[in-house]
């Protein structure tokens, strides 16, 4: 998977949680999210892409 495209989704799914147009997190915390994504596209590569980023978002500001 393209790591800028998966990166300019994640910044976008922050933007709809009230974040402004910065991630909220460094890099390491952003490979965290970016392999969680990765590794649920690759078990089941037909699931949605924006369905999967989202839910880690969404994990992720919630934990």
């Amino acid at each position: 998977m393209d790591k800028k495209l998966i990166r300019k989704m994640v910044q976008k799914c922050f933007v709809q949680y009230r974040h402004d147009e910065s991630l909220p997190f460094g890099e390491a915390e952003f490979e965290e999210i970016y392999e969680k994504i990765a590794g649920v596209k690759n078990e089941d590569p037909e699931a949605d892409l924006h369905d999967i980023i989202n839910d880690a978002v969404y994990e992720f500001l919630s934990t």
